[in-house]
Protein backbone atom coordinates (compact mmCIF):
# COMPACT_ATOMS: atom_id res chain seq x y z
CA UNK A 1 0.00 0.00 0.00
CA UNK A 2 2.77 2.40 0.86
CA UNK A 3 4.57 2.18 -2.46
CA UNK A 4 1.76 3.90 -4.31
CA UNK A 5 2.61 7.08 -2.40
CA UNK A 6 6.26 7.08 -3.47
CA UNK A 7 5.75 8.26 -6.97
CA UNK A 8 7.78 10.96 -8.61
CA UNK A 9 4.71 12.86 -9.74
CA UNK A 10 1.30 12.77 -8.09
CA UNK A 11 -1.51 14.17 -10.23
CA UNK A 12 -5.18 14.06 -9.35
CA UNK A 13 -7.15 13.27 -12.49
CA UNK A 14 -10.24 15.26 -11.59
CA UNK A 15 -12.06 16.78 -8.65
CA UNK A 16 -15.64 17.69 -8.03
CA UNK A 17 -15.93 21.10 -6.42
CA UNK A 18 -19.30 22.69 -5.75
CA UNK A 19 -20.90 20.29 -8.23
CA UNK A 20 -18.52 21.16 -11.07
CA UNK A 21 -15.86 18.81 -12.34
CA UNK A 22 -12.38 20.38 -12.35
CA UNK A 23 -9.81 18.60 -14.51
CA UNK A 24 -6.21 18.44 -13.33
CA UNK A 25 -5.01 19.90 -16.62
CA UNK A 26 -7.04 23.09 -16.02
CA UNK A 27 -5.42 24.34 -12.86
CA UNK A 28 -2.98 22.06 -11.04
CA UNK A 29 -1.35 23.59 -7.98
CA UNK A 30 2.25 22.41 -8.05
CA UNK A 31 3.92 21.75 -4.70
CA UNK A 32 7.54 20.72 -4.20
CA UNK A 33 8.36 17.88 -1.81
CA UNK A 34 12.09 17.54 -1.07
CA UNK A 35 12.58 14.54 1.22
CA UNK A 36 15.06 11.65 1.64
CA UNK A 37 13.10 8.83 0.02
CA UNK A 38 16.21 6.72 -0.59
CA UNK A 39 16.71 6.02 3.14
CA UNK A 40 14.43 3.73 5.09
CA UNK A 41 13.32 6.30 7.68
CA UNK A 42 12.69 8.94 5.01
CA UNK A 43 10.18 6.96 2.97
CA UNK A 44 7.36 7.05 5.57
CA UNK A 45 7.89 10.79 6.02
CA UNK A 46 7.33 11.32 2.29
CA UNK A 47 4.41 8.89 2.18
CA UNK A 48 2.72 10.80 4.98
CA UNK A 49 3.05 14.14 3.18
CA UNK A 50 1.65 12.67 -0.04
CA UNK A 51 -1.22 11.09 1.89
CA UNK A 52 -2.22 14.56 3.09
CA UNK A 53 -2.14 15.89 -0.48
CA UNK A 54 -4.47 13.08 -1.53
CA UNK A 55 -6.89 13.96 1.27
CA UNK A 56 -6.78 17.65 0.36
CA UNK A 57 -7.64 16.66 -3.21
CA UNK A 58 -10.50 14.48 -1.99
CA UNK A 59 -11.75 17.44 0.04
CA UNK A 60 -11.85 19.67 -3.04
CA UNK A 61 -8.27 20.70 -3.73
CA UNK A 62 -6.48 23.98 -3.19
CA UNK A 63 -8.83 26.79 -4.20
CA UNK A 64 -10.76 24.27 -6.29
CA UNK A 65 -7.65 22.99 -8.06
CA UNK A 66 -5.97 19.59 -7.69
CA UNK A 67 -2.64 19.45 -5.92
CA UNK A 68 0.21 18.11 -8.01
CA UNK A 69 2.98 17.03 -5.66
CA UNK A 70 6.44 16.83 -7.20
CA UNK A 71 8.59 14.54 -5.08
CA UNK A 72 12.38 14.59 -5.36
CA UNK A 73 14.87 12.63 -3.29
CA UNK A 74 17.31 14.70 -1.23
CA UNK A 75 19.14 11.68 0.21
CA UNK A 76 20.95 13.15 3.25
CA UNK A 77 23.17 15.27 1.04
CA UNK A 78 23.18 19.07 0.82
CA UNK A 79 24.18 19.19 -2.85
CA UNK A 80 21.57 16.64 -3.88
CA UNK A 81 18.95 18.49 -1.86
CA UNK A 82 19.80 21.89 -3.32
CA UNK A 83 19.78 20.50 -6.87
CA UNK A 84 16.38 18.87 -6.24
CA UNK A 85 14.91 22.05 -4.79
CA UNK A 86 16.37 24.22 -7.54
CA UNK A 87 14.83 22.01 -10.21
CA UNK A 88 11.40 22.28 -8.61
CA UNK A 89 11.66 26.06 -8.27
CA UNK A 90 13.21 26.78 -11.67
CA UNK A 91 11.49 24.15 -13.81
CA UNK A 92 8.23 23.40 -12.02
CA UNK A 93 7.74 26.96 -10.70
CA UNK A 94 6.56 25.81 -7.27
CA UNK A 95 5.70 28.46 -4.68
CA UNK A 96 5.58 26.00 -1.76
CA UNK A 97 8.35 23.60 -0.75
CA UNK A 98 7.95 20.85 1.85
CA UNK A 99 11.33 19.77 3.19
CA UNK A 100 13.89 18.84 3.99
CA UNK A 101 14.58 16.55 6.98
CA UNK A 102 18.22 17.02 7.90
CA UNK A 103 19.09 20.59 8.89
CA UNK A 104 22.29 20.16 6.89
CA UNK A 105 20.12 19.85 3.78
CA UNK A 106 17.37 22.26 4.78
CA UNK A 107 19.68 25.19 5.53
CA UNK A 108 21.31 25.44 2.08
CA UNK A 109 17.94 24.94 0.38
CA UNK A 110 16.52 27.77 2.47
CA UNK A 111 19.39 30.20 1.97
CA UNK A 112 20.28 29.48 -1.66
CA UNK A 113 16.99 28.40 -3.24
CA UNK A 114 13.66 29.11 -1.53
CA UNK A 115 14.27 32.48 0.15
CA UNK A 116 16.00 34.03 -2.89
CA UNK A 117 13.13 32.79 -5.07
CA UNK A 118 10.42 33.94 -2.65
CA UNK A 119 9.16 30.39 -2.09
CA UNK A 120 7.60 29.34 1.22
CA UNK A 121 9.41 26.42 2.86
CA UNK A 122 8.12 24.22 5.67
CA UNK A 123 10.01 21.35 7.30
CA UNK A 124 8.70 18.48 9.36
CA UNK A 125 11.95 17.60 10.98
CA UNK A 126 14.81 20.11 10.78
CA UNK A 127 15.77 21.31 14.25
CA UNK A 128 18.94 23.42 13.98
CA UNK A 129 18.84 26.61 16.04
CA UNK A 130 20.91 28.27 13.30
CA UNK A 131 17.66 28.62 11.36
CA UNK A 132 16.10 30.43 14.30
CA UNK A 133 19.03 32.83 14.20
CA UNK A 134 18.46 33.48 10.51
CA UNK A 135 14.79 34.15 11.17
CA UNK A 136 15.58 36.52 14.04
CA UNK A 137 17.81 38.62 11.80
CA UNK A 138 15.18 38.68 9.05
CA UNK A 139 17.06 36.49 6.59
CA UNK A 140 14.18 34.02 6.11
CA UNK A 141 11.81 36.87 5.13
CA UNK A 142 8.88 35.18 6.89
CA UNK A 143 8.95 32.30 4.39
CA UNK A 144 10.13 29.63 6.83
CA UNK A 145 8.16 27.32 9.17
CA UNK A 146 8.81 23.99 10.87
CA UNK A 147 6.58 21.61 12.81
CA UNK A 148 9.49 20.08 14.75
CA UNK A 149 10.94 21.66 17.89
CA UNK A 150 14.48 23.03 17.76
CA UNK A 151 17.61 21.15 18.79
CA UNK A 152 17.51 23.04 22.07
CA UNK A 153 14.64 20.77 23.16
CA UNK A 154 16.30 17.55 22.06
CA UNK A 155 19.68 18.38 23.58
CA UNK A 156 17.96 19.16 26.88
CA UNK A 157 16.01 15.89 26.83
CA UNK A 158 19.14 13.87 25.97
CA UNK A 159 20.83 15.55 28.93
CA UNK A 160 17.87 14.76 31.18
CA UNK A 161 17.95 11.10 30.18
CA UNK A 162 21.70 10.90 30.86
CA UNK A 163 21.25 12.58 34.23
CA UNK A 164 18.30 10.39 35.21
CA UNK A 165 20.38 7.31 34.32
CA UNK A 166 23.10 8.46 36.70
CA UNK A 167 25.81 8.98 34.10
CA UNK A 168 28.53 11.26 35.47
CA UNK A 169 30.79 11.35 32.42
CA UNK A 170 29.85 11.00 28.76
CA UNK A 171 31.38 11.21 25.33
CA UNK A 172 29.39 12.78 22.50
CA UNK A 173 29.60 11.57 18.90
CA UNK A 174 27.98 14.08 16.54
CA UNK A 175 27.40 14.27 12.81
CA UNK A 176 29.73 16.80 11.23
CA UNK A 177 27.07 18.95 9.58
CA UNK A 178 24.90 21.92 10.55
CA UNK A 179 22.54 19.85 12.67
CA UNK A 180 25.26 17.83 14.38
CA UNK A 181 27.43 20.84 15.14
CA UNK A 182 24.43 22.62 16.60
CA UNK A 183 23.60 19.57 18.73
CA UNK A 184 27.20 19.25 19.93
CA UNK A 185 27.32 22.85 21.09
CA UNK A 186 23.95 22.67 22.82
CA UNK A 187 24.78 19.32 24.44
CA UNK A 188 28.11 20.59 25.72
CA UNK A 189 26.39 23.49 27.47
CA UNK A 190 23.46 21.44 28.79
CA UNK A 191 25.54 18.52 30.06
CA UNK A 192 28.00 20.74 31.88
CA UNK A 193 25.18 22.82 33.37
CA UNK A 194 23.61 19.63 34.73
CA UNK A 195 26.87 18.52 36.33
CA UNK A 196 27.81 15.85 33.78
CA UNK A 197 31.42 15.81 32.60
CA UNK A 198 31.95 15.77 28.83
CA UNK A 199 34.98 13.52 28.33
CA UNK A 200 35.09 14.28 24.60
CA UNK A 201 32.92 15.65 21.81
CA UNK A 202 33.89 14.00 18.55
CA UNK A 203 32.81 14.95 15.02
CA UNK A 204 31.87 12.13 12.66
CA UNK A 205 32.22 12.91 8.96
CA UNK A 206 30.22 10.97 6.36
CA UNK A 207 31.59 8.19 4.20
CA UNK A 208 34.85 7.51 6.02
CA UNK A 209 36.35 4.04 5.44
CA UNK A 210 36.78 3.62 9.20
CA UNK A 211 36.01 5.44 12.44
CA UNK A 212 38.62 3.58 14.47
CA UNK A 213 40.61 6.75 15.23
CA UNK A 214 37.53 8.59 16.50
CA UNK A 215 36.40 5.63 18.60
CA UNK A 216 39.87 5.09 20.03
CA UNK A 217 39.94 8.74 21.08
CA UNK A 218 36.56 8.34 22.76
CA UNK A 219 37.62 5.19 24.61
CA UNK A 220 40.54 7.10 26.07
CA UNK A 221 38.13 9.23 28.09
CA UNK A 222 36.60 6.15 29.76
CA UNK A 223 33.03 7.54 29.73
CA UNK A 224 30.11 6.04 31.61
CA UNK A 225 28.02 6.33 28.45
CA UNK A 226 28.02 7.76 24.94
CA UNK A 227 25.53 10.18 23.43
CA UNK A 228 24.92 9.67 19.71
CA UNK A 229 23.77 12.65 17.64
CA UNK A 230 24.14 10.76 14.37
CA UNK A 231 22.08 9.47 11.47
CA UNK A 232 21.70 5.70 10.93
CA UNK A 233 24.37 5.33 8.23
CA UNK A 234 27.29 6.72 10.23
CA UNK A 235 25.61 5.75 13.51
CA UNK A 236 25.76 2.09 12.56
CA UNK A 237 29.43 2.29 11.60
CA UNK A 238 30.47 4.18 14.73
CA UNK A 239 28.45 2.00 17.11
CA UNK A 240 29.79 -1.22 15.61
CA UNK A 241 33.35 0.09 15.91
CA UNK A 242 32.69 1.29 19.46
CA UNK A 243 31.36 -2.08 20.60
CA UNK A 244 34.04 -4.09 18.80
CA UNK A 245 36.74 -2.14 20.64
CA UNK A 246 35.15 -2.72 24.02
CA UNK A 247 33.04 0.41 24.48
CA UNK A 248 30.11 0.47 26.89
CA UNK A 249 26.65 -0.47 25.66
CA UNK A 250 25.19 2.38 27.71
CA UNK A 251 24.07 4.74 24.96
CA UNK A 252 21.72 7.69 24.65
CA UNK A 253 20.55 8.47 21.11
CA UNK A 254 18.94 11.34 19.25
CA UNK A 255 15.66 10.89 17.40
CA UNK A 256 17.60 10.45 14.14
CA UNK A 257 18.48 6.93 15.29
CA UNK A 258 14.84 5.98 15.84
CA UNK A 259 15.21 3.53 13.02
CA UNK A 260 14.80 -0.22 12.68
CA UNK A 261 17.68 -0.08 10.20
CA UNK A 262 19.97 1.02 13.05
CA UNK A 263 18.56 -1.58 15.44
CA UNK A 264 18.92 -4.45 12.99
CA UNK A 265 22.43 -3.50 11.84
CA UNK A 266 23.82 -3.04 15.36
CA UNK A 267 21.94 -5.96 16.92
CA UNK A 268 19.51 -6.06 19.84
CA UNK A 269 22.09 -7.91 21.96
CA UNK A 270 24.01 -4.62 22.19
CA UNK A 271 21.06 -2.28 22.58
CA UNK A 272 19.52 -3.39 25.86
CA UNK A 273 20.83 -0.28 27.66
CA UNK A 274 20.14 2.10 24.76
CA UNK A 275 17.62 4.87 25.36
CA UNK A 276 16.56 7.47 22.83
CA UNK A 277 15.01 10.92 22.94
CA UNK A 278 12.48 12.51 20.61
CA UNK A 279 9.94 15.26 20.60
CA UNK A 280 6.38 14.06 20.92
CA UNK A 281 2.82 14.85 20.11
CA UNK A 282 0.83 16.10 23.09
CA UNK A 283 -1.68 13.74 24.65
CA UNK A 284 -4.65 15.13 22.78
CA UNK A 285 -7.60 13.68 20.90
CA UNK A 286 -6.21 14.92 17.58
CA UNK A 287 -2.86 13.23 18.15
CA UNK A 288 -4.62 9.95 18.97
CA UNK A 289 -6.83 10.35 15.91
CA UNK A 290 -3.74 10.74 13.73
CA UNK A 291 -2.30 7.48 15.07
CA UNK A 292 -5.52 5.59 14.33
CA UNK A 293 -5.83 7.10 10.86
CA UNK A 294 -2.20 6.27 10.09
CA UNK A 295 -2.66 2.65 11.19
CA UNK A 296 -5.79 2.34 9.08
CA UNK A 297 -3.99 3.74 6.04
CA UNK A 298 -0.60 2.06 6.27
CA UNK A 299 -1.24 -1.00 8.43
CA UNK A 300 1.23 -0.17 11.20
CA UNK A 301 2.08 2.23 13.99
CA UNK A 302 3.64 5.62 13.08
CA UNK A 303 6.79 4.68 15.00
CA UNK A 304 9.37 6.34 12.77
CA UNK A 305 10.69 9.87 13.30
CA UNK A 306 8.74 12.89 12.15
CA UNK A 307 5.53 11.27 10.91
CA UNK A 308 2.92 13.42 12.72
CA UNK A 309 5.15 16.42 12.04
CA UNK A 310 5.18 15.61 8.32
CA UNK A 311 1.41 15.27 8.35
CA UNK A 312 0.95 18.65 10.01
CA UNK A 313 3.51 20.43 7.84
CA UNK A 314 1.73 19.25 4.70
CA UNK A 315 -1.75 20.00 6.00
CA UNK A 316 -0.99 23.48 7.35
CA UNK A 317 0.89 24.58 4.25
CA UNK A 318 -1.74 23.29 1.83
CA UNK A 319 -4.56 24.90 3.80
CA UNK A 320 -2.59 28.16 3.79
CA UNK A 321 -2.17 27.78 0.01
CA UNK A 322 -5.95 27.37 -0.27
CA UNK A 323 -6.50 30.52 1.79
CA UNK A 324 -4.05 32.44 -0.40
CA UNK A 325 -5.59 31.11 -3.61
CA UNK A 326 -4.30 29.39 -6.72
CA UNK A 327 -1.59 31.54 -8.28
CA UNK A 328 -0.43 32.88 -4.91
CA UNK A 329 3.22 33.66 -4.32
CA UNK A 330 5.26 32.03 -1.59
CA UNK A 331 4.99 35.18 0.52
CA UNK A 332 1.21 35.23 0.11
CA UNK A 333 0.97 31.58 1.16
CA UNK A 334 3.19 32.19 4.20
CA UNK A 335 1.07 35.17 5.20
CA UNK A 336 -1.98 32.89 5.49
CA UNK A 337 -0.37 30.37 7.87
CA UNK A 338 -1.62 32.31 10.94
CA UNK A 339 -5.19 31.92 9.63
CA UNK A 340 -4.75 28.14 9.72
CA UNK A 341 -3.12 28.02 13.16
CA UNK A 342 -5.15 30.64 15.02
CA UNK A 343 -5.79 29.53 18.64
CA UNK A 344 -9.00 31.58 18.53
CA UNK A 345 -10.10 30.06 15.23
CA UNK A 346 -12.68 27.35 14.63
CA UNK A 347 -11.15 23.94 15.52
CA UNK A 348 -10.86 21.64 12.48
CA UNK A 349 -9.90 17.98 12.42
CA UNK A 350 -7.12 16.35 10.42
CA UNK A 351 -9.25 14.31 8.02
CA UNK A 352 -11.12 14.82 4.77
CA UNK A 353 -14.22 16.23 6.45
CA UNK A 354 -12.05 18.49 8.59
CA UNK A 355 -10.20 19.74 5.52
CA UNK A 356 -13.52 20.46 3.77
CA UNK A 357 -14.67 22.45 6.79
CA UNK A 358 -11.36 24.32 7.02
CA UNK A 359 -11.34 25.24 3.35
CA UNK A 360 -14.91 26.50 3.48
CA UNK A 361 -14.14 28.73 6.46
CA UNK A 362 -10.87 29.96 4.99
CA UNK A 363 -12.64 30.80 1.72
CA UNK A 364 -14.96 33.03 3.76
CA UNK A 365 -11.97 34.82 5.24
CA UNK A 366 -12.38 33.15 8.63
CA UNK A 367 -9.52 31.63 10.61
CA UNK A 368 -9.27 28.06 11.89
CA UNK A 369 -7.30 26.17 14.51
CA UNK A 370 -5.89 23.08 12.80
CA UNK A 371 -5.88 20.11 15.19
CA UNK A 372 -3.25 17.74 13.84
CA UNK A 373 -0.94 14.88 14.66
CA UNK A 374 1.11 17.12 16.94
CA UNK A 375 -1.92 18.83 18.45
CA UNK A 376 -3.01 22.41 17.87
CA UNK A 377 0.07 23.78 16.13
CA UNK A 378 1.11 27.40 16.70
CA UNK A 379 4.23 29.09 15.35
CA UNK A 380 6.25 31.86 16.96
CA UNK A 381 7.64 34.84 15.06
CA UNK A 382 10.53 32.70 13.79
CA UNK A 383 8.35 29.89 12.44
CA UNK A 384 9.30 27.65 15.39
CA UNK A 385 7.14 25.41 17.60
CA UNK A 386 7.47 23.98 21.10
CA UNK A 387 6.80 20.34 21.94
CA UNK A 388 6.74 17.76 24.71
CA UNK A 389 9.13 14.81 24.49
CA UNK A 390 9.42 11.06 24.90
CA UNK A 391 12.11 8.56 25.68
CA UNK A 392 12.10 5.38 23.61
CA UNK A 393 13.81 2.00 23.46
CA UNK A 394 14.46 -0.70 20.90
CA UNK A 395 12.70 -4.04 21.29
CA UNK A 396 12.79 -7.30 19.35
CA UNK A 397 9.58 -6.32 17.59
CA UNK A 398 10.03 -2.59 17.04
CA UNK A 399 10.54 0.71 18.83
CA UNK A 400 8.57 1.40 21.99
CA UNK A 401 7.90 4.57 23.90
CA UNK A 402 9.20 4.42 27.46
CA UNK A 403 8.26 7.74 29.07
CA UNK A 404 6.22 10.78 28.09
CA UNK A 405 7.70 14.09 29.22
CA UNK A 406 5.10 16.91 29.20
CA UNK A 407 5.97 20.28 27.68
CA UNK A 408 5.91 21.92 31.10
CA UNK A 409 8.50 19.45 32.38
CA UNK A 410 10.69 19.95 29.30
CA UNK A 411 10.55 23.72 29.71
CA UNK A 412 11.28 23.49 33.44
CA UNK A 413 14.37 21.37 32.80
CA UNK A 414 15.60 23.79 30.13
CA UNK A 415 15.14 26.65 32.58
CA UNK A 416 17.11 24.74 35.22
CA UNK A 417 20.10 24.68 32.86
CA UNK A 418 20.21 28.47 32.51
Amino acid sequence: MKTKYLRQLVIAAALTVGGASVAAADCPVKVGVALPTSVDWGKPIAETALWVADMINEAGGVDGCPVETILRDTQVDAKVGVDAAKAMVDLDKVQLMMGAVSSGVTLPILTSVTVPAGVMQISCCSSSTRITGLAEEGSTKGLWFRTFATSNVQSAVLTKLAKDAGYGKVTVFYKNDDWGQDMASLLDNALKASGIEVAASIAITDNQPSYRAEVTEALGGNPDAVILALYPKEGIAVTREWISLGGTTKMVGANSLRSEEFRDAVGMQYLGDFIGADTSSPRTASASAFVEAYKAKFGGEPSGPGLPNSFDAAAISLLAYHAAGNGATGAEIAAKVPMVTDPAGEPVDANVEGFKKAMALLSEGKSVSFQGGTGAVTFDANGDVSAPAVSWVFTETGIDERQYIPLEEVNAFIQSLN
